[in-house]
């Protein structure tokens, strides 16, 4: 099948009209849309969440469900037609012409293989009679494939199972299983969400790097306008299954056309922008502890896993979090960052040294001390459709910490989850609702109301914006900071966003490899870091321009990062 694309100036894939509709859908979710993808180039497909992205590079794939009706046509190279395509003519395409690299590395692997027998499977299944390797040739093959994926232990993590690998290992052994067939185009769909920046940056040089030595076709399905900016070199801008804006990548940055086109760019956090509600709203130290005293204390943290190999998530960590202060905490996957929330959380508990919230020492307390002490913390979490039960309505699901630890009654208890979700903007009649009948944002919100539900006096927050369109972030982290201010909670922020840290945090920490590298007020340590880890993470953030970013990746590659 492959051997057919390759002809001087076709397109590789050919987009014309696609329309698609899902038969109990008042609307259709894609409607005519065009576009083309041509070797050796990354297009980009835009837009927030609902928008048609991710079911447009579906029907490309053949994998919509059996309720999708298409119509229009999508043709591959020289004059394959994939609408109406035979099961068997997508088997052929699939690995070997088209490769997906899915979102979520941590759901997309089965948890139960290794990696690297996974990869193996995905390697033979697309190959018969004597061209399917056997046991040993997979695995060397395997091997080759991790390590041109960046990963350089090869060996390990081809014998690692999914949990034992950090998100952004597993993502680049997702773009390792995608080049098992050697593909002309791979689709990554939101192939750096919720990874840290320096991870980020791997990834996309890695997508680069695919497609200026290989000549590889690319579309990348993201809302980040950053992302768009390093990778892309045409973007398609989507809205409501429809196409509003197409352009090469620098037109469309320094002069979009339509008003969604600029409303998503100017929703873009931006680095060194601040305009933190830090600032402005007085809420928090920036300062660290102040008058109020430590409302977290961790002293000479240690906390490790495993048993005759350990591994030291965090290795004497001391931190202070003053009431009503947000603390940013930022590193690379695998840092320790989310180890630290369940220790703050209560979790998880230290292995050793102290963890004292709100009064209580984690470490030494009793298990009915340690629940107490649950129950006053929030957390929200980064994904609220894996947390909220999709059995349970919005208000059951709001209620369920009042209804175990509140001691109202019932008409009291509607009332302050009818209370909550005004709180967080929602209203009363998002009560009935089940947690797919909500978009991203909302789910987000119901996950903030039950958290503050009990009215903690601390607050978890790990990567609570990372999954959401940039319009949608924009208005959480609105709400976030206005619950804050009202609330007083203290908070410790988990992101790998630096520009979101420094828009709701007074003072940063910096995690690397268990440990606090730098830390300090965030303007101060995102403006000026002083060392090394810090600045390496600063120039690795993305920002919403192509010029700048070509200008900071060659920067880079000067000073060897």
């Amino acid at each position: 099948m492959s051997e057919i694309l390759v002809t001087d100036g076709q397109p590789l894939l050919q987009v014309e009209g696609l329309s698609v509709v899902f038969d109990d859908a008042a609307a259709p979710a894609v409607d005519g849309v065009s576009w083309t993808l041509r070797p050796g180039r990354v297009t980009a497909l835009v837009g927030e969440s609902g928008s048609g992205k991710t079911v447009s590079a579906m029907a490309v794939l053949g994998l919509l469900p059996e309720s999708a009706v298409m119509g229009g046509s999508i043709r591959l190279g020289a004059g394959a037609e994939l609408v109406g395509a035979s099961a068997e003519t997508f088997r052929e395409v699939r690995g070997a012409v088209l490769s997906l690299v899915s979102q979520e590395p941590m759901s997309a692997w089965n948890p139960v293989l290794t990696v690297g027998d996974q990869i193996a499977e995905a390697l033979r299944a697309h190959l018969r009679g004597p061209d399917r390797p056997n046991r040993r040739a997979a695995h060397e093959r395997v091997l080759e494939l991790l390590l041109e994926a960046g990963l350089r232990d090869p060996e390990r993590v081809a014998a690692s199972y999914p949990h034992q690998l950090s998100g952004g290992q597993l993502q680049r052994a997702l773009v390792a299983m995608g080049l098992s067939q050697d593909p002309v185009a791979i689709i990554a769909d939101e192939p750096t969400t919720a990874l840290d920046v320096t991870v980020q940056a791997g990834i996309l040089d890695l997508l680069r790097g695919l497609r200026d030595e290989r000549g590889t076709a690319v579309l990348l399905i993201t809302h980040d306008m950053g992302v768009v900016a390093d990778l892309a070199d045409d973007v398609v801008v989507m809205h409501d299954g429809r196409i509003v804006e197409a352009a090469p990548v620098r037109e469309l940055f320094a002069a979009p056309r339509e008003e969604y086109t600029r409303t998503l760019l100017a929703a873009v956090p931006r680095l060194g922008e601040r305009g933190s509600r830090v600032e402005t709203s007085g809420g928090g130290s920036t300062n660290g502890v102040g008058a109020g005293g430590a409302a977290v204390l961790l002293d000479d943290v240690i906390v490790t896993y495993g048993g005759r190999h350990p591994v030291v998530a965090a290795a004497g960590v001391t931190l202070e979090i003053g009431r009503g202060e947000v603390l940013g905490l930022v590193g690379e996957s695998g840092s320790g960052k989310s180890t630290l929330g369940q220790v703050v959380a209560g979790l998880l508990r230290p292995t050793s040294g102290r963890a004292v919230v709100d009064g209580v020492d984690l470490a030494r307390a009793s298990r009915r001390q340690r629940a107490e002490r649950r129950r006053a913390t929030g957390v929200v979490f980064q994904d609220p459709a894996s947390t909220l039960n999709p059995r349970w309505t919005v208000a059951q699901s709001v209620d369920e910490p009042l209804r175990l630890h509140s001691g109202l009654d019932r008409p009291a208890r509607e009332a302050r989850v009818r209370e909550l979700l005004d709180l967080v903007r929602l209203g009363p009649q998002y009560g009935p609702r089940y947690p797919h009948e909500l978009s991203g944002g909302q789910r987000q919100r119901v996950a903030i109301a039950r958290a503050v539900a009990l009215g903690p006096q601390v607050l978890v927050a790990d990567e609570p914006t990372s999954a959401l369109d940039v319009s949608v972030q924009a208005h959480v982290l609105d709400l976030f900071g206005d619950l804050q201010a009202e609330l007083g909670f203290a908070c410790l922020f988990v992101s790998h966003d630096l520009a979101v840290v420094e828009r709701v945090a007074g003072r940063v920490a910096v995690m690397r490899e268990g440990r606090i590298v730098e830390t300090g007020v965030t303007a101060r340590v995102l403006g000026a870091p002083e060392d090394p880890y810090t600045r390496a993470l600063v120039a690795a953030a993305p920002v919403a321009d192509p010029d700048a970013q070509a200008a900071r990746r060659a920067d880079r590659r000067a000073v060897g990062v």
